[in-house]
Parts: structure tokens; sequence; C-alpha cells
């Protein structure tokens, strides 16, 4: 088998509006010599730089519409059911050195990334050596828009629909990335771009902030960089990390949850803008209705981001993971508390992993409402007062 070089994968995404297009323009024309295939949703709606499109007429009638040859020896292409199929016959042209894909913004891009893993680690099944790696998830945001989505203007009113989902979008894409290219920062005063720096931080302590206008940012900073772990990106979001600290804190003090003193970021910003988070855990479980009345009726609007597990009364063995962005609000059901288990395969599951035990209540086993709270000017008190009339 000759020599294949590894060809590194990005994923692009952000919102609609944000500088997707723009980014990849950019990187189309400045290249140095490298060739990148881009696959996009949908040829149709980006507009790639004319300069860049060739008239070659070595495109077969069967894939017009869905490959445009660029002058530099590059092509963009349209993002295909089977992604895996797509970028292994890319790959065996051997002809690029990058794919660049661009997840639309209305796509998450966990799925994508799932997709390309599996495939790096199952080339032979293609005959093929392990040629392709994801490299990078690069999330482009419109800096206005976070002021406005997270608040920090506050003369906002929310009465547009469409917003809620645009919300909840941002903060998905901005969870699950390595890199966050922060774009049109001349449209915002400092002193917001801090503020809206100071939420990302919360939210996603790890990732690579690029602060630019026109997306100009140079390739090196998102080809190619190794910057991609599917662990760390997976554990990476601001929510979990609480959650693991907490952990952490829970096994040196007793559970009172007035004794956290939650973590106070370094950067004073934060505080300034009173941007904080905390973890409401508690051992009793919820009452389903009191819990929802809680959530759809009064749920401050100060909190951007809660995620966490929770447990119902009425079901007693079910845990259920509940999350917030924005206006959206989910319940989705995670599988039955270990404690339900009956005495014999509970005492193998613990012999396998004592862990277990680390978190265990001598009456309710692992049940436990354990929720994750992000936001502004939150008033704390308030929201565990509130909690604690859910039970």
């Amino acid at each position: 088998m000759k020599n294949f070089k590894q060809v590194p994968i990005t994923i692009l995404t952000g919102y609609l509006g944000a500088g997707k297009t723009t980014l990849m323009n950019h990187v189309l024309t400045n290249q140095q010599g490298y060739k990148v295939a881009v696959i996009v949703n949908d040829i149709g709606e980006v507009n790639i730089d004319a300069k860049l499109i060739s008239d070659e007429g070595f495109i077969q009638e069967e894939d017009k519409g869905n490959v445009v040859p660029l002058s530099n020896g590059c092509i963009c292409c349209t993002l295909k059911a089977d992604l895996m199929q797509q970028i292994v016959d890319i790959l065996k042209t051997q002809k690029f050195d990058y794919i660049l894909i661009e997840a639309s913004g209305i796509c998450e891009p966990l799925p994508i990334a799932q997709t390309i893993t599996t495939l790096a680690n199952s080339m032979e099944q293609y005959g093929l050596p392990p040629i392709c790696r994801l490299d990078n998830v690069v999330t482009v945001v419109d800096a206005m828009r976070l002021v406005t989505e997270f608040g920090c203007g506050e003369n906002l009113v929310k009465d547009d629909i469409e917003e809620e989902d645009i919300e909840n979008l941002l903060i998905q894409q901005i969870e699950f990335c390595n890199v966050i290219v922060l774009n049109k920062v001349d449209e915002v005063t400092k002193e917001q771009l801090n503020e809206v720096k100071a939420v990302i931080k919360f939210l996603q302590p790890t990732a690579k902030i690029i602060e630019t206008n026109y997306a100009k940012v140079d390739v090196k900073e998102i080809m190619d960089t190794n910057n991609f772990d599917f662990e760390d990106i997976q554990t990476s979001a601001g929510w979990i990390k609480e959650l693991e600290k907490e952990d952490e804190e829970t096994h040196h003090n007793d559970h009172n949850h007035d004794e956290h003193h939650h973590h106070h970021h370094e950067e004073g910003e934060a505080e300034e803008y009173g941007i904080s988070t905390f973890v409401y855990t508690s051992r009793k479980p919820l009452d389903e209705k009191k819990f929802e009345d809680f959530v759809n009726d009064r749920f401050p609007s100060s909190i951007i981001r809660c995620k966490g597990l929770v447990w119902f009364g009425n079901d007693y063995d079910m845990s259920y993971l509940f999350e917030q962005a924005g206006k959206q609000m989910q319940l989705t059901q995670t599988g039955y508390w270990l404690a339900s288990a009956p005495k014999d395969e509970l005492k193998e599951m613990i012999a396998q992993d004592p862990e277990i035990l680390k978190d265990w209540d001598k009456e309710v086993g692992d049940r436990m409402v354990k929720l994750v709270f992000i936001g502004r000017k939150m008033n704390k008190e308030a929201i565990i007062k509130e909690m604690e009339n859910c039970h």
C-alpha cells in the first residue's frame, strides 16, 4: 500500500450569520498551497468567492450540483447522509491535505464528531490505513448576538419564538468545541465583550477563544492543530466541570449545601458582571408537578444554563436528565438508579466498581437531585428555596 498521509478534519459550526462562510472563504484563499476539500450542507447557500470557482470540465454529470471544483485545487461538496463514505471517497483521491466540514447553523456538532471519530478508527473496513483524524471543532459566534442572547444588554425583550432554539443551539455549540472564534468584536463595547467572554468561560472553560472581525483567523489556528480529543471535549463543558468539583467537595464536608462556597472564579470579571455558578444537591425526590410548575412559571431568566440529574417521587426508580438553555427545557430518562437493582446484582456491580459507594446514601442509594446552575445575577438563595419547595 503506498504511502498515505494523514488528513486532518476540522468541523466548523456556529449559528447562521456568525461568519462561517467568510471563515471558509478565508481558509480557501489563504491555504498556502494546501488543498482543502470543503463539505457543506448546501452548496446553493454557500457564497464561494467567485474568483475561486474553476470552470474545469472534469466534473461528471451526476456530480453536478454536488461538487464544485475550485481553481486552487480545492473542492466544495454537499454534506451527504453517508458522511463516512463521502470522506472515504475524498481520502481515496489523495488530492487533499485537509477536510473542512461546515455543519449548518442548525445542527449540533456532536453527531458529526462521533461519525468522524468512528471512521478514523475503522479505516480497515474501507481497505485504507488510518488516514484521517478529527483535528478540531471550531465554533464561530457573533459577539453582538451573544450580548443579546445572554442578556448582557438589559433592554432586551424576547418575544421572538424562533429565538428559543437559537439560545439552546448556541450553548450546545459553545460547550462542544476546541476553539471559539468570537467574530465581529468591533460591533460591541469593550465592556460587553468582557462580559460575553466571562459567560463563555463558564459554559466552556477549556476552549481557546480567538477574537476577530470579518472572521479573519490564521489558518494554522484551526487546521492541523492536533487539538481534538473526544474524551476531553466530551467532559470539557462548564456544567460537567462544576459537577465534578462538587463531587470532590462533597466528600470533604457534610451535605449541607449552604456550606458550599462556590469556587469564585479567579477572574474578577465574572464577579464584576455577576456571572456565577452553583450546584443544588438533594437526597429527597422531587414532586414532578411542583418541579414542572417552577420550571414553567417561575424559572428566573437570570439562569443561562441548568443541567443535571433529577429524581421524582412518583417514578422512584428512574433517573432523569434535566437540561435548560435559555427558554428551552428538556427532561430525558437516563436509565434506572442502581439502587433499584435486585440485591445480588447490586452486590456484583459494587464488587466490579467500588466507586459506586462513594456517593451512596444508606436509605436511597444513588438516587439524588443534582443540578448545576450557571447564570447572571442569579439570586442563589431564592433558587435554592424554589428547589426545596419542589420536594
